[in-house]
C-alpha cells in the first residue's frame, strides 16, 4: 500500500516496498525558547535554516509546527509553510491541534500534504477527516481516543481499525491514513518500546496501512539520546514501520539508511553507495 504526497514539484511515495521515509522534526517551537520568540515576533529566519539543515542532512519530508501560545497561529503557520516551500522542495507534515490552523495550511500549500494529526476520538475524527478529504490530503492517526492510551497492542490496533473505517465514510481511502502506533519513553516504562512494535507488527498484519510515530518519544529524558533513537528505528523498521517524524541527526539518518539497504528496500544499496560517494567528494573539496 502506498502512502504518495507532493509539493509544488517532488513526490514521495511511503510504503512497505519503499525505502523509509524520514521526516525531519526540528521546525517545532516546543522546548526551544529563543525559535519560540523569534516567531512570536515575525522573524522566520530559522525556519530556513533549519528546513535546509534537515534537507541535506537527508529528510525526505519535514513536519512544520507553529504552536505558541497567544499567538494567531493560523496567520502563523501559513507563514511558516510559505518560507519552508520557498526554501526547499520536499513535501511537508502540517502539524497543529487547531482545527483553523490546519484549514489555514492547507489552504496556502500546494501539493498533497500529511496532516498531524488526528485520534481515535469521535469529535476530533469529526472535525479532521472532513478538512482532510476537503483538501486530498492525508492523515497520521494516533492510536489512542477518550480513553487515553491504550496499554495493549491489540487495543491500539482497535483503535487504528476505527479510524481507518471513519475515513472511508468520508472517502478516505486507507492508503491516506498512516497510523501512529505511539512511541512511548522507555525511561518511564521499560515495556513502552516492545509495547510499540508489537503493535507495528499488528497493524502491518492486520490493516496493511502506512505507520508513522514521532522516534524521538522513546529516548525522552534519557542520555545519549541518538543512540537509542539509531537501534530503535531499525527494529521499528523491520517490523513495519514506514516513516518517522524524527532527529535527522547523521548518526540517525545513516541506521536508517542501512536499515533499509538490510532490509531490501534500497535495491542494489543505490542510494547507500551514491550517497557515500557524495560524502567522499564533499570532503575532497574541503580538503
Amino acid at each position: 500500500m502506498h502512502t504518495t504526497l507532493s509539493s509544488r514539484s517532488r513526490t514521495v511515495v511511503i510504503g512497505h516496498d519503499q525505502p523509509f521515509c524520514v521526516i525531519g522534526e526540528r521546525i517545532n517551537p516546543t522546548g526551544r525558547k529563543t525559535f519560540a520568540e523569534e516567531l512570536r515576533g515575525g522573524d522566520l529566519s530559522t525556519v530556513t535554516v533549519d528546513a535546509l539543515a534537515q534537507v541535506q542532512a537527508g529528510a525526505d519530508m519535514l513536519d512544520v509546527n507553529a504552536g505558541i501560545p497567544l499567538v494567531d497561529e493560523s496567520e502563523l503557520l501559513a507563514g511558516m509553510l510559505r518560507t519552508v516551500a520557498a526554501a526547499t522542495d520536499v513535501p511537508i507534515c502540517i502539524d497543529s491541534s487547531v482545527i483553523e490552523a490546519l484549514e489555514a495550511g492547507l489552504a496556502v500549500y500546494e501539493g498533497k500534504a500529511l496532516v498531524n494529526s488526528v485520534t481515535g476520538e469521535d469529535e476530533r475524527l469529526e472535525e479532521i477527516l472532513p478538512l482532510v478529504a476537503r483538501h486530498g490530503a492525508a492523515v497520521i492517526a494516533l492510536a489512542n481516543d477518550e480513553t487515553g492510551i491504550p496499554e495493549t497492542a491489540q487495543q491500539r490496533l482497535e483503535i487504528a481499525r476505527k479510524i481507518v473505517s471513519a475515513a472511508g465514510d468520508y472517502g478516505i481511502g486507507p492508503e491516506d491514513v498512516v497510523i501512529d502506533p505511539l512511541a512511548m519513553t522507555v525511561g518511564a516504562a521499560t515495556d513502552a518500546v516492545t509495547i510499540t512494535l508489537e503493535t507495528i507488527s499488528l497493524i502491518r498484519e492486520e490493516l496493511g496501512v502506512n505507520m508513522c510515530l514521532g522516534a524521538s518519544n522513546v529516548s525522552f529524558g534519557l542520555p545519549r539520546r541518538h543512540q537509542l533513537g539509531s537501534a530503535f528505528l531499525p527494529m521499528a523498521m523491520a517490523a513495519g514501520l514506514t516513516s518517522a517524524i524524527m532527529s535527522c541527526a547523521e548518526e540517525v539518518v545513516n541506521s536508517v539508511r542501512a536499515a533499509d539497504l538490510l532490509l531490501g528496500h534500497d535495491e542494489w544499496g543505490a542510494r547507500w553507495i551514491a550517497e557515500h560517494r557524495e560524502r567522499q567528494a564533499k570532503a575532497a573539496a574541503a580538503s
